[in-house]
C-alpha cells in the first residue's frame, strides 16, 4: 500500500507540472481506499482538510453508522456527495484527487479530469465505462492516461472487441515509448526553429534577463517564413506528448527547454487585451509549468518584454505608436501591431459591421504583403500604423456627420461610397439613418434573430424605409441584409 502511494504522489506531482486536471484513485474495497488515503496523507499532509469545502483529496463512497470510526469522516450523505461533485467538476476547484470503490465510476463526467490510477479488477463494459471517465475533450489535454496497477490490458483488448466495431483490431492505448519518440520529434523542431539563438539564461539567469530573451526569440521565430504558425503547432504538439510521457528520464531533461518554448508560444499567439473572445485557449497550456521563478502573467505580457508602456489600445495614441515605430526589433514591432489592430477591430464590430469589415480588409491586406515579402518591413509597420489612426479618426464621423454611434453604423451600412447612392446626397442618407435606427430599436427583442417570423418583418420594414427615401431599387436587397446584420451587432450591445 505504502509503494503504490509513493508511486502515485510521485507521479500526479510530475503529471499536474505538465498539466494541470484532476485524478480518480479506483480501489477494490473501502477499506483500501481509507488506508491508501491514509498513505497519501501521511507523504502529503496538505492535501487533507477534515472540511468538505477545501483539501485537495477526498474519498467518495457509501457507508452507514455502523462502518468503523475512522471511516465516518469519509462518509456522507446524498447532498454531501452531490457538494464534492460540483467541486470536482469545476476545473478551477482545488479538489484534485478523489479515491473511489465504484462510485464516480460511471454516469459522471468532468472534463478535467485526466488520469486514473486503477487498482482494482474490471472487465467489459464496467471497463470501458470507467477509462471513459478520463477520456473527454478538455482544453489541451492531448488524452486520458490510465495508470494500471493490475496488468489489465487484456481485458481491455477483449472489452474492444466487443463493444467496438472495430472487433477489437488497432491497438488499446498508445505505447509510452511512442510517446517519448513523439516528445523528442516535436523538440527537435522547437530547437531548428531557434538554431543560433542563445537562450541559455533561461536556465540560470534572473527574473529580468529571462524576460528580456523573449522579444529577441520572437524576431528570430517570425523572421521566418511560417515561423509563427510552425513554431505554436511544434510547441502544442511537444506539450501534449510531454503530458503523456512523463514522468521519464527525457522529459526530465527537455523540461526546462519546454517551459521557454511554451512562454515564447504564448508570446506569439496572445491576444490583445481588449480582445472580448476568451484567453483560455491560448494560455492553459502554461499553467503550473511555467518556471515559479518568472510568474506567468510578467512572462507573457508582450508589451512589457518589448519595452514598451502598456498602452490604452481604445486610443492608440501617437505617442505609444512612435515608440511601436522604435522598436529594435522589427517583426516583434510588427507582431503587435497586428495584435492590437485585431483586438480594436474586433471590438469595433460589435457595433459598426462595415466599418470594421473595411479596416479588417485592409490589416489582412497589409499583412499578407508582410508574409509574401512584397514590402520592406519598415514600410509595413508605418501602414499599420496609418490604420491604426485610421481607426481612431473613425471614431469622430460622428460629430462631422451629425449622427450618434449608432446612426452612423447604419449610414455605413447604406453603401454611401457607392456612386448610384451618392445621387440622394447626405442630407438623406442621415435621414434614412436616423430612421433606421429608430425602426430597428422599437422592433427588435431579445431573442429576435431566433425568430424568423420577427426578422421577415424587419426587412419588411427596411426596405419599405428605403423605397420612402427614393434609395437605387437595384441596391435595396444588399442594403437590406447590411443592415439586418448591422441590427444584430447592435441589438447584442444593446442587450448589455
Amino acid at each position: 500500500m505504502r509503494l503504490v502511494a509513493e508511486d502515485i504522489v510521485a507521479h500526479f506531482d510530475n503529471r499536474t507540472e505538465a498539466m494541470h486536471g484532476k485524478a480518480m484513485i479506483v480501489c477494490m474495497s473501502r477499506r483500501i481506499c481509507v488506508e491508501l488515503y491514509e498513505e497519501v496523507r501521511r507523504l502529503r499532509p496538505n492535501w487533507h482538510d477534515s472540511d468538505d469545502s477545501k483539501g485537495r483529496m477526498k474519498i467518495v463512497m457509501t457507508g452507514s453508522a455502523s462502518d468503523s470510526e475512522d471511516w465516518q469522516g469519509h462518509i456522507r450523505s446524498k447532498t454531501g456527495r452531490e457538494a464534492l461533485a460540483n467541486r470536482f467538476r469545476n476545473p478551477n476547484d482545488g479538489f484534485e484527487i478523489v479515491f473511489v470503490r465504484d462510485m464516480w465510476l460511471t454516469g459522471f463526467d468532468a472534463p478535467s479530469l485526466h488520469t486514473m490510477y486503477v487498482d482494482k479488477p474490471m472487465r467489459g463494459h464496467g471497463l470501458m465505462q470507467s477509462i471513459a471517465r478520463v477520456n473527454r475533450v478538455f482544453r489541451d489535454k492531448p488524452g486520458g492516461l490510465v495508470v494500471d496497477y493490475l496488468g489489465l490490458s487484456e481485458e481491455l483488448k477483449q472489452a474492444l472487441a466487443t463493444y467496438t466495431k472495430s472487433g477489437g483490431k488497432g491497438d488499446t492505448a498508445i505505447d509510452k515509448a511512442a510517446a517519448i519518440a513523439a516528445m523528442l520529434e516535436k523538440y527537435d523542431i522547437c530547437i531548428d526553429l531557434l538554431h543560433g539563438f542563445d537562450y541559455s539564461a533561461w536556465h540560470s539567469g534572473s527574473s529580468t534577463e529571462k524576460l528580456a530573451l523573449i522579444p529577441p526569440a520572437q524576431e528570430r521565430i517570425l523572421s521566418q517564413e511560417d515561423g509563427k504558425d510552425r513554431f505554436v503547432v511544434a510547441v502544442r504538439g511537444l506539450s501534449s506528448a510531454y503530458a503523456l510521457a512523463v514522468p521519464c528520464d527525457e522529459a526530465t531533461r527537455i523540461r526546462d527547454d519546454l517551459k521557454f518554448f511554451q512562454v515564447l508560444s504564448s508570446a506569439l499567439v496572445k491576444r490583445a487585451k481588449t480582445d472580448y473572445r476568451s484567453q483560455e485557449e491560448l494560455d492553459s497550456a502554461l499553467r503550473d509549468i511555467v518556471s515559479k521563478a518568472v510568474a506567468p502573467e510578467e512572462v507573457i505580457d508582450i508589451f512589457a518584454a518589448a519595452g514598451l508602456p502598456n498602452p490604452d489600445i481604445s486610443i492608440l495614441s501617437d505617442e505609444f505608436l512612435d515608440d511601436v515605430r522604435e522598436l529594435q526589433h522589427r517583426n516583434v514591432a510588427v507582431d503587435l501591431l497586428e495584435k492590437l489592430l485585431k483586438g480594436e477591430i474586433g471590438i469595433l464590430k460589435r457595433s459598426n459591421v462595415v466599418q470594421a469589415r473595411s479596416f479588417a480588409q485592409m490589416l489582412e491586406l497589409a499583412i499578407r504583403r508582410y508574409q509574401n515579402r512584397m514590402v520592406e518591413i519598415v514600410q509595413v509597420i508605418e501602414e499599420l500604423i496609418k490604420i491604426a489612426k485610421e481607426l481612431r479618426k473613425a471614431s469622430e464621423r460622428g460629430l462631422k456627420l451629425g449622427l450618434s454611434a449608432d446612426e452612423v453604423a447604419f449610414y455605413d451600412a447604406l453603401e454611401t461610397n457607392d456612386s448610384a447612392v451618392q445621387v440622394l446626397g447626405d442630407d438623406t442618407l442621415r435621414l434614412i439613418a436616423k430612421d433606421l435606427v429608430r425602426t430597428v430599436r422599437a422592433n427588435v427583442t431579445i431573442d429576435w434573430t431566433l425568430r424568423e417570423n420577427v426578422r421577415a418583418n424587419l426587412r419588411r420594414l427596411v426596405r419599405r424605409i428605403l423605397r420612402k427615401y427614393g434609395y437605387p431599387p437595384d441596391k435595396q436587397e444588399k442594403a437590406t441584409l447590411t443592415v439586418i446584420e448591422q441590427a444584430e451587432a447592435l441589438s447584442t450591445r444593446w442587450a448589455e
